[in-house]
């Protein structure tokens, strides 16, 4: 699934491709993606709305639009969401196609359908269930606060298992959550607790720096990924434990290990990370 820097490298290409532009039709749309409102209301809604901005909340895409409302896409496992031209062939599994009053076209791809499209005012959808509520991004000034600190502080449950809750923290997944344990040598694998005000703040300070890097590689494709012009991210040849279960060590040369921790396929290394 396409975590925080996946997303922002997306968001970050449609920016200056949809902002202003209106969304003067909806050239299809397939009613099994869209979660909300329906179908008939959507068709009625979009046609000639203005987008003001493209923005990111955790893994979400936000395109804000003049009547206040937001439309937005959640990319799930396999999504995919494009600026294309008109001419160019559509692929297979593209559920949405809005065309833009610039000529281009906004399209969403999504073969497993996984993803979803929402409609509708951010107050609204987060009462009805349809976003959920999200925690603190770790690209934001600022983070982490005291409230982060003191949920690791006194969870019981692994470190991994803070840093994938969605709830506490926005945007994080299995990709930079390993890698940022690896930066901080701690095990994915501790409870949360048991780590010293130093390892919190080591570890916490490590996710900005992962998430950052990957966004400047433009994200990491191992399969499905792509940006918002549908190339592949760089930053999977950078990766130093995520996907490497077996490989050496950069720092020690010991084989990492793979193991599972909290439902997730996790890679570590067993003598620098503590």
């Amino acid at each position: 699934m396409p975590e925080l820097p996946e997303v922002e490298t997306i968001v970050r290409d449609l920016g200056p491709h949809v902002a202003g532009r209106q969304l003067s039709e909806v050239v299809h749309l397939n009613p099994q993606v869209l979660r909300h409102p329906t179908a008939e209301d959507f068709l009625d809604r979009v046609p000639g709305q203005t987008a003001l901005r493209v923005r990111r909340r955790g893994k979400f895409i936000h395109l804000e639009l003049a009547s206040q409302e937001v439309l937005v896409v959640h990319l799930g496992m396999t999504g995919t969401l494009t600026v294309r031209a008109p001419v160019e062939p559509v692929a297979p599994h593209t559920h949405l196609r809005l065309l833009l009053s610039s000529g281009e076209e906004l399209r969403y791809r999504d073969p497993r359908r996984f993803g979803r499209v929402v409609l509708g005012r951010v107050e609204n959808l987060l009462d009805l269930g349809h976003l959920p509520k999200l925690g603190e991004e770790p690209l934001d000034e600022g983070f982490p606060s005291a409230w982060v600190h003191e949920v690791m502080r006194t969870s019981r449950r692994p470190v991994k298992a803070i840093l994938l809750d969605q709830s506490v923290i926005a945007g994080c997944g299995n990709i930079y959550a390993d890698e940022a344990c690896y930066l901080a040598r701690i095990r994915p694998s501790r409870r949360a607790y048991r780590l010293s005000a130093a390892e919190r703040r080591r570890l916490l300070a490590a996710l900005p720096v992962v998430m950052g890097e990957a966004v400047q590689r433009r994200g990491t494709s191992f399969s499905d990924y792509r940006d918002g012009f549908g190339a592949k991210g760089e930053a999977f040849e950078t990766l130093l434990v995520y996907g490497r279960g077996g490989s050496g060590c950069a720092r020690c040369g010991s084989t990492l290990r793979q193991s599972a921790v909290a439902g997730r396929t996790t890679v570590f290394c067993v003598r620098c990370q503590l």
